[in-house]
C-alpha cells in the first residue's frame, strides 16, 4: 500500500512509477485504489496492462474487499495500492471508515508511505513516528520513499532524523517528479493525454533508479497470506461458476493464483459465461470524453450474458449494429463538448433509440451527454443528445460525497425503496432539472428513470450491487427495438382468415388483367417507362419530366435515401417502416418525429426540427389511418429540404398533393393495394423535373418491369380513375362498418381515413386471434406503439362480423384489459 500523511505528498505519481518500473523490471503487476476515484487507475491501467480497479468498502462493503483484491490481482506477482488522501482519513464522520489505513488492515496489507519533505527536514521523522505508532486501526508501515527534497543535504539530515525506525526505500528530487496536468475534477485522464505513455516510461525509468525495487518486492512478499475466495462476477450474480474454477482451492497469496486460473491476464477477469440465445449486446461509451468505470461493471455484464461492444461518442457517427442496451459511464463530456455535438448523427441515432425504449445507464457524464445540452468552463451551450429534457453547466463548487441513496419508484436498476451505496464526484449542475421520476433520492431528487432509463450524477460500484447489472442485462436481452423490416404478409400464413395485408381483396378489373397478360408478350424486349410516365402524367395534370416510374414506393424511397448525404433526415412515426430501413441501410442515421396519441397521431408542422433537411410522411398514415391537411404538409417546404409524402392509400384523392407542382415535395403513389397486384411492384413519384432527373440518376436501368409499366398506363385512365373512386367508396364503407363494431365492443380505435382501423385490442390480442385462425397486423413494429395495438385491414362485412364475433369471445381471456371508453371514462370489461 503506498499512502502518505495528507493528499499532495505524491502518491498517485510514485504509485504509478512503481507500478511501471516493477513491470519494466519484469514483474507481473496488478493496481488498485483506495476510494471511489477513476482517474488513478487509468494510470495504473498504462503502467500495468492491466485494469486499473478500486477499493472501497462504502462501495462494496468492507467483506469484499479482499476477495475483489484476488480477483483484480488473479495471475500476478505483486499487488500495487495506491492510497487515498492521508493515511488515516476516511469517510467524514466515519471514524476512519473507507480510509488508507482501514483498507489496509482488512487486506492485511504492509504500507510505503510517501512523505513531501520540501518544507520540513527533522519534523518528517516525528510526522511518520506518529503515522506507525498511531493505532485507529493498527497497519503495519514497512519503510518510506521521501518525495521533494530539495538537496543531498537535505535529505541526509531527514535520513538522520528517522534513524532505524523505518527503511528509507528512495529519495525523490525536486525536480525528479513528473506530474500529470490537473484541472476542476483533479488529474486528466491518461486516456485524454497523447504524452501519457512517454511520461509514464521516464517516470518509471526515475523510480528504477531512486527506489530499492528489490527492497519494495521483499516486503511485498512478506505480506501476510490471504485465505478468501477471489471474487467471481458469475458467483456474484447467482450464477453456478465454471466447474473447473469452482474446484479450486482458496488462496493463499497473490503469488500462489497461477495465470492459468485467470482466462486473461491481460484483463485479470473471468471469461463470461454466455446465456444460450441471451441476444442481449451492450454498447459500453469509452474514448477521451467517457474514461470513467470500474472494471467490473463489463465484467459482471458479460457474466450476466451481454455481448460488449465498444462506442466512442467522439467518433463513431451510430450505434454498433444490433445494440440492445447502452452504457454511458463517467468522464468530462464538458471539455469535449464540441466534439461531441459536432457528432449529430450519432447524437441523434441515441436520441431515437432511447425514445424507441433503448435500455440506458447513465452515470454522471452520461447524464450531462444525455441532456439538452452542456456549457463548458469557458464557451457556449453546445446541444447534446436530447434524450433528457434538462441543461448542464458548471457549477460555482465541487460536490464530491459518499452517498446512500434510495430507489423512489420500480425503474430500469432499481426497485422502490431499495437502498445503495454511491458517490457523486462532479463540478456541473443541471439549471433546469429533468423531468419525470427521480432516479434517487440522496434524500434529495436526484436524476431521472424509466423502465428503460437510468440517468444520474450518482456513481455506483456494481460488484457492490449485482443486481443492478443482472437487470440492465436483462432488460437489454428483452430490448430488440421495432422489426422495421416487418410487413403484414409475415402475419398472413396459410390457414389464416387474412386481415394483414392491405391488399383490396376483391378481383381485379378484366381491362387490367388483360393488360398484364398482355405485357408478357413485350418480355423479349428491354422495358421502356417512357409511354408510362407521360400516362401517368396526364392523369395528374403534370408534365412529363414530373414523374418517374419506380418499382413500387420501395424503391422510390431506397433511391430518396441514396439521393444526397442527408445531414438531418427524419421521418414521421408511427407510419410504414420502408422509408427508415432504406436510409438506414444507406448509411443514414434518421431521427424520428413521433406523432402522439393523445394528439390523435396528427402532424403539426411545429413537431418537425427547423433543421431536418429530408422529412418523410404517409398521407394517410400507415398504421394509423390519420390524414393530415394538405396544407399542413405544404408549410413543410423550405429551401434545403425535401418532404416526400407517401400517398399510397389516398385513393379518394382528397388531401391529395399529387396534382401541383411544389419546389422541394415529393409525391409518391403505389398501384399494389387498390389494384391487388403486390407481386408486381408498380408506382411512381412526382417532383419538379430537376429532382425528378437526380432520382434516375440514381436508378438502375430496366428496374420498372414491363407488367409494371403496363399497370401504370391501364390505371392511368379515366376509366380506372373511376373505378379506383369506387373502390375507395367501398373500401370506406367496410371500414366504417369495422370501426363502428369495434366501438360496440368498447375497443378504442383512431378514426381512420384509410382501408384499415388501429385499434386498442389489448395485449396478448393479436396471438388469441391466431389461435382463433384470424391474422391482424402487428403494431409494436411500428416506432410509437406497443402490443396494445394491432392494425386491422377493412374485409367484407361478413369476414369483419366473424373477427368481431371472435373479439368478443376473447375480451375475458386477455392477458392485458381492453380498455373502454365510455363518456370519457375508462373501465374494464366483465
Amino acid at each position: 500500500m503506498v499512502a502518505a500523511p495528507a493528499s499532495g505528498h505524491g502518491k498517485t505519481t510514485v504509485a504509478t512509477g512503481l507500478m511501471a518500473a516493477l513491470a519494466h523490471a519484469g514483474h507481473t503487476v496488478s493496481g488498485h485504489k483506495v476510494g471511489p476515484d477513476y482517474i488513478d487507475p487509468g494510470y495504473h491501467a498504462l503502467a500495468t496492462a492491466r485494469p486499473g480497479r478500486n477499493l472501497d468498502p462504502h462501495l462494496v462493503g468492507e467483506e469484499r474487499l479482499v476477495p475483489l483484491l484476488l480477483h483484480g490481482a488473479a495471475g500476478a506477482d505483486l499487488a500495487v495500492i495506491e492510497g487515498v488522501m492521508g493515511l488515516y482519513d476516511g469517510q467524514i464522520g466515519g471514524d476512519g471508515f473507507a480510509s488508507t489505513a482501514h483498507v489496509a488492515a482488512v487486506t492485511r496489507t504492509p504500507v510505503v508511505l510517501v512523505v513531501d519533505i520540501s518544507s520540513a527536514s527533522r519534523t518528517i521523522a516525528a510526522t511518520i513516528h506518529g503515522l506507525m505508532t498511531w493505532s485507529q486501526p493498527p497497519v503495519d508501515v514497512v519503510g518510506v520513499i521521501l518525495n521533494k527534497a530539495g538537496s543531498a543535504r537535505h535529505a541526509d539530515e531527514v535520513v538522520r532524523s528517522i534513524g532505524d525506525r523505518l527503511p528509507v526505500l528512495g529519495i525523490l528530487q525536486r525536480d525528479d517528479g513528473i506530474e500529470a496536468p490537473s484541472r476542476h475534477l483533479g488529474l486528466v485522464p491518461a486516456a485524454e493525454r497523447e504524452d501519457a505513455a512517454a511520461a509514464l516510461d521516464r517516470l518509471a525509468a526515475q523510480i528504477a533508479e531512486k527506489v530499492d525495487l528489490e527492497a519494495v518486492v521483499r516486503l511485498a512478499s512478506a505480506a501476510e497470506d490471504l485465505h478468501e475466495r477471489a471474487w467471481d462476477p458469475h458467483e456474484a450474480l447467482g450464477f453456478d461458476t465454471l466447474a473447473s474454477l469452482a474446484a479450486q482451492p482458496a488462496s493463499h497469496s497473490l503469488a500462489a493464483q497461477p495465470a492459468s486460473h485467470s482466462p486473461s491476464v491481460e484483463q485479470g477477469a473471468l471469461a463470461p459465461v454466455s446465456k444460450p440465445g441471451d441476444g442481449s449486446r451492450i454498447a459500453v461509451a469509452g474514448g477521451r470524453a467517457f474514461t470513467f468505470r470500474y472494471a467490473e461493471t463489463v465484467e459482471l455484464l458479460r457474466a450476466a450474458g451481454a455481448e460488449i461492444v465498444d462506442l466512442d461518442p467522439l467518433t463513431d457517427a451510430r450505434l454498433p449494429e444490433g445494440t440492445t442496451g447502452l452504457y454511458l459511464g463517467g468522464g468530462f463530456p464538458e471539455m469535449h463538448a464540441a466534439e461531441l455535438g459536432a457528432n449529430e448523427r450519432l447524437r441523434r441515432d441515441i436520441r431515437t433509440s432511447i425514445a424507441r425504449g433503448l435500455p440506458t445507464v447513465a452515470e454522471c457524464a452520461g447524464l450531462l451527454y444525455l441532456c439538452e445540452s452542456v456549457r463548458g468552463p469557458d464557451g457556449p451551450a453546445v446541444p447534446m443528445v436530447g434524450a433528457i429534457d434538462a441543461v448542464a453547466e458548471m457549477a460555482p463548487r465541487l460536490t464530491l460525497s459518499y452517498r446512500i441513496a434510495t430507489a423512489a419508484t420500480d425503474n430500469l436498476l432499481a426497485r422502490a425503496h431499495e437502498e445503495i451505496t454511491g458517490h457523486e464526484f462532479h463540478r456541473t449542475h443541471l439549471t433546469r432539472a429533468a423531468t419525470g421520476d427521480p432516479a434517487w433520492r440522496l434524500p434529495h431528487d436526484e436524476g431521472v428513470a424509466t423502465p428503460s432509463l437510468h440517468a444520474s450524477y450518482l456513481h455506483t460500484h456494481w460488484a457492490g450491487h449485482p443486481q443492478l447489472a443482472r437487470r440492465f442485462v436483462e432488460a437489454a436481452r428483452k430490448h430488440q427495438g421495432p422489426d422495421l423490416r416487418h410487413h403484414g404478409d409475415k402475419e398472413a400464413t396459410k390457414g389464416l382468415v387474412d386481415l394483414a395485408v392491405n391488399v383490396f381483396d376483391g378481383p381485379r378489373p378484366t381491362w387490367l388483367d388483360r393488360a398484364l397478360r398482355e405485357s408478357v408478350e413485350a418480355a423479349d424486349a428491354y422495358p421502356d417507362a417512357t409511354e408510362a410516365e407521360r400516362a401517368v402524367a396526364t392523369r395528374h395534370g403534370r408534365d412529363a419530366a414530373d414523374v418517374l416510374a419506380t418499382a413500387g414506393a420501395a424503391e422510390a424511397f431506397t433511391l430518396i435515401a441514396r439521393l444526397r448525404d442527408w445531414r438531418h433526415p427524419v421521418v414521421v412515426h408511427p407510419q410504414f417502416t420502408e422509408p427508415e430501413v432504406a436510409l438506414r441501410t444507406a448509411g443514414h442515421t434518421p431521427g424520428q418525429v413521433l406523432l402522439s396519441h393523445q394528439d390523435g397521431f396528427r402532424l403539426k408542422a411545429e413537431d418537425v426540427p427547423d433543421d431536418a433537411d429530408l422529412v418523410i410522411i404517409g398521407n394517410p398514415t400507415n398504421p394509423t389511418g390519420v390524414r393530415h391537411k394538405a396544407d399542413t404538409i405544404r408549410s413543410l417546404t423550405r429551401p434545403h429540404r425535401l418532404v416526400v409524402v407517401d400517398e399510397a392509400f389516398l385513393d379518394d384523392d382528397v388531401e391529395t398533393l399529387t396534382d401541383e407542382r411544389i419546389d422541394g415535395l415529393v409525391v409518391l403513389r403505389s398501384l399494389t393495394k387498390i389494384w391487388s397486384i403486390p407481386g408486381i411492384r408498380a408506382g411512381y413519384l412526382l417532383a419538379e423535373p430537376r429532382t425528378v432527373e437526380e432520382l434516375r440518376q440514381h436508378q438502375t436501368p430496366w428496374s420498372v418491369s414491363a407488367s409494371a409499366i403496363a399497370a401504370l398506363i391501364a390505371t392511368s385512365t379515366e376509366q380506372a380513375r373511376d373505378e379506383a373512386r369506387r373502390r375507395a367508396e367501398e373500401l370506406a364503407d367496410r371500414r366504417r362498418h369495422l370501426e363502428d363494431g369495434l366501438r360496440e365492443l368498447g375497443i378504442e380505435t383512431i378514426p381512420s381515413t384509410a382501408p384499415y382501423v388501429l385499434a386498442r385490442t389489448g395485449g396478448g390480442s393479436r396471438e388469441a386471434l391466431r389461435g382463433l385462425g384470424f391474422a391482424v397486423r402487428r403494431a409494436d413494429t411500428f416506432p410509437g406503439l406497443d402490443d396494445e395495438w394491432v392494425r386491422i385491414s377493412a374485409r367484407r362485412k361478413v369476414v369483419t362480423d366473424e373477427l368481431l364475433g371472435a373479439l368478443r369471445s376473447l375480451h375475458p381471456v386477455l392477458r392485458k384489459p381492453v380498455r373502454i371508453r365510455h363518456s370519457g371514462a375508462t373501465v374494464t370489461p366483465l
